[in-house]
């Protein structure tokens, strides 16, 4: 990522320099790309932007009516918007670019933007100068930085065609506060990782694969770790995992990675459970051919827990914090479980199986119900791309929140608003238990053949809740945002790693909450 760091505020008037500084940097300084702010004009006269701290300036240093060309250009400020300059032809004294980045209303999703597009619009440089965010909120400023971060990934490649430019290596920021870099660097590592996880091939994240980077992760940041093999999970009933993987040459893993801090406040725990199917053909139930190429990416889950203790860890949250990893690959193969089957989860609930391609549920349940029974959470909750009928509901940008505590489920929308990663809330609908009943076993996993009930997205929480015995729980459905088809706004096309910077602010707004009541 880019290193940034922070330069004084600019001056209300622009004085002229002794030795280079703010937006008018010598030769020497190495500064190619000078970045300044614009702005929707008002109401009547949104055609004409408006320029933000630095931008009058610089304009009378490069010689350029900025009305006219972006009026030529179509540019009105809005977000994520950007009018490149050229230095006039023997201006040596100049940066060579000069971009004009609309930041629209400057709230923080629109900040968000502006900083992803100016990351995209200037791969490749050397050192970027800029007074975009001098003066603005340091909560701003995170916003925008981390859509700087996020903009400037791209996903990992193999072959010989080359990854093409990277990001600029060095950003000089006027007026940064000292507190909006951090947190937003933290934010950007989390789902970084988690993207470059849910990125990576299915024939190298194997659920082998995967518990062998989590021990990575946990070996750099100090966390614990303990890890299941198929030996283990069969001889300690982890029965979910077991059928769900039972087709694929590679067998499944649980993984168990925990923080603990060095004085853990009483009482206080949060364990983070993502689902972790490597590669979904839907099993025995098998899948249309258009909707295999994303299965890589069902392990989203997995990889946005992990990323997300590993966060806990840097952030040195005040409460223990776990991450469980529930891995298998839903292949077919002569030992595939099959509809018709019955298995025993790990608390001992009884699954009668409707349909193989239904498998996440089964994984969570074994990992909810250890997660219960050995762990005992304050609050517990799990990441799963679960259904496509959360993304039929909610399409591709909202993810599905479900849960049964009031204030964990206020506390998960405050974090979403936060963050920028939009929540919508679904109802848990106890009418529609009856979908679940199986005259053979303790519950079904789907409704039954021809039911026609609808509500998938429901009754996959609905099944989960059975396995949480009461404990604050959250469910959040990614299946819908867990990936773009092209780079928006901060996203790049492919895993967005979804999860990671909304579980960040969760976890960062109790660790405030825990430490003001110990104050």
């Amino acid at each position: 990522m880019t290193t940034v760091s922070g330069l004084a505020p600019l001056a209300e008037r622009p004085g002229a320099p002794a030795e280079g500084s703010g937006l008018q940097p010598l030769p020497a300084e190495g500064v190619d790309v000078l970045a300044v702010a614009i702005a929707p004009g008002p109401p009547g006269d949104r055609t004409v932007p408006e320029p933000r701290r630095g931008a009058v300036e610089a304009a009378v240093r490069y010689g350029i009516d900025v009305a006219s060309r972006a009026e030529a250009a179509g540019i009105t400020g809005k977000a994520g918007e950007h009018l490149v300059v050229e230095a006039p032809r023997g201006s040596d004294d100049l940066p060579a670019k000069l971009i004009y980045l609309g930041v629209g209303d400057e709230s923080h999703q629109s900040l968000r933007r502006a900083g992803a597009s100016l990351a995209r619009a200037t791969f490749g440089a050397r050192r970027i100068r800029m007074s975009v965010i001098d003066s603005l909120t340091a909560q701003a400023q995170q916003a925008f930085l981390e859509g700087f971060f996020l903009g400037g990934y791209r996903a990992p490649r193999t072959g010989q065609k080359g990854p093409g430019e990277p990001m600029a290596a060095e950003m000089e920021v006027t007026g940064l506060l000292p507190q909006a870099l951090e947190p937003a660097e933290t934010a950007a590592r989390a789902a970084w990782l988690a993207r470059d996880l849910t990125n990576t091939p299915p024939d190298t994240a194997t659920p082998e694969w995967m518990a062998a980077q989590a021990a990575a992760v946990a070996s750099a940041s100090g966390l614990d770790i303990e890890v299941w093999d198929l030996q283990r999970l069969q001889a300690e009933g982890f029965g979910g995992l077991t059928a769900v993987g039972s087709g694929s040459a590679h067998g499944p893993r649980l993984v168990r990675v925990t923080y603990r801090p060095a004085s853990a406040a009483a009482g206080e725990s949060v364990v983070l459970v993502g689902k972790g199917i490597t590669f979904d053909s839907g099993g025995i139930s098998l899948k249309p051919r258009e909707s295999m190429p994303a299965m890589k990416m069902d392990m989203a889950g997995s990889a946005v827990v992990l990323a997300a203790v590993q966060a806990a860890a840097e952030l040195q949250v005040p409460f223990e914090v776990t991450a469980l990893l529930a891995l298998a690959e839903n292949a077919l193969g002569a030992a595939s479980y099959r509809p018709g089957d019955i298995v025993r989860t790990y608390n001992g609930t009884t699954v009668e199986i409707g349909n193989t391609d239904a498998e996440g549920r089964m994984v969570l349940a074994d990992a909810l119900a250890y997660a219960v029974k050995e762990l005992n959470p304050s609050a517990l909750i799990d990441v799963a791309t679960l259904t496509g009928a959360a993304m039929l509901g909610l399409g591709k940008r909202h993810a599905a929140l479900f849960g049964n505590d009031p204030q964990l489920l206020t506390a998960m929308e405050a974090a979403a608003s936060s963050s920028g990663e939009p929540l919508w809330q679904l109802p848990l609908v106890p009418e529609y238990d009856y979908l679940l009943d199986s005259t053979s076993a303790d519950l079904a996993h789907v409704a039954p053949v021809g039911a026609k009930a609808g509500g998938g997205a429901i009754l996959g929480a609905l099944f989960l809740e059975k396995f949480v015995d009461g404990t604050p729980w959250i469910h959040l459905d990614i299946a819908g945002p867990m990936e773009v088809g092209a780079d928006t706004h901060e996203y790049a096309k492919g895993a967005t790693g979804f999860g990671a910077r909304l579980l960040i602010a969760f976890l960062r707004a109790r660790a405030a909450r825990l430490r003001a009541q110990a104050a």
